[in-house]
């Protein structure tokens, strides 16, 4: 098992199996928020690509909020785990999909400022993320990027798990997972520094590589 001293670090780590993008016209690095953005940042800068956010919320079980049976993207896109799902009461289900679309529709305002909503047509969007627990967040992105024009989708993360790599394999064009343990635990293991990533730092990064 190999460990991140943090996410810029994995970022690092991540560019290298990117490099084939490298001066590919209509690139767009796409940091899922919040977690993903560090890591997008210095995948943007080294492949030369203009960086941007994707706002995809997690939808957690009401007694174990870490544990994902869906997530909600922009544009009103959802997918839901089933066999975790299946567990919930619909009244569990619209409760917290109404408590995480309030919280989407606020990043998205707060991240995206009075830039133009994202538009991805006709481009190559790479989403990138801290890591790949049960792959529900990076199933929405996917989506949602497809919604948005993206003509390919390349999912890029540092670790992941072996099921929810196989999961994006089926849905994304291109699954870059630098490494996937057979006894995967949770992403934070895998990171020395794995603070939590906070609105100023989003919007910092973002400023940076305007």
């Amino acid at each position: 098992m190999t460990t991140y001293r943090d996410r810029a670090d994995a970022g690092r780590v991540l560019s290298d199996r990117l490099t084939a993008l490298v001066g590919e016209p209509d690139v767009v690095v796409l940091g899922l928020v919040r977690g993903g953005v560090p890591v997008a940042r210095v995948v943007a800068e080294r492949l030369g690509a203009p960086l941007d956010v994707l706002v995809v919320r997690k939808l957690g079980m009401p007694w174990a909020r870490e544990v994902a049976f869906g997530a909600l993207g922009p544009g009103g896109v959802q997918v839901l785990n089933d066999a975790v799902a299946s567990r919930l009461s619909s009244d569990d289900i619209a409760e917290v999909s109404q408590r995480e679309q309030a919280e989407l529709e606020r990043r998205e305002r707060l991240y995206r400022g009075g830039r133009a909503p994202l538009n991805l047509t006709g481009r190559t969007a790479v989403i990138v993320d801290d890591g790949l627990a049960t792959g529900a967040t990076a199933r929405a992105a996917v989506e949602v990027a497809r919604q948005l024009g993206a003509n390919r989708v390349v999912v890029a993360v540092p670790v992941g798990a072996q099921e929810a790599y196989e999961l994006l394999a089926a849905e994304a064009d291109q699954v870059i997972c630098t490494q996937r343990p057979p006894d995967f635990g949770a992403v934070s293991v895998y990171y020395d520094d794995f603070h939590e990533v906070s609105d100023e730092e989003v919007t910092e990064a973002l400023t940076a590589t305007a």
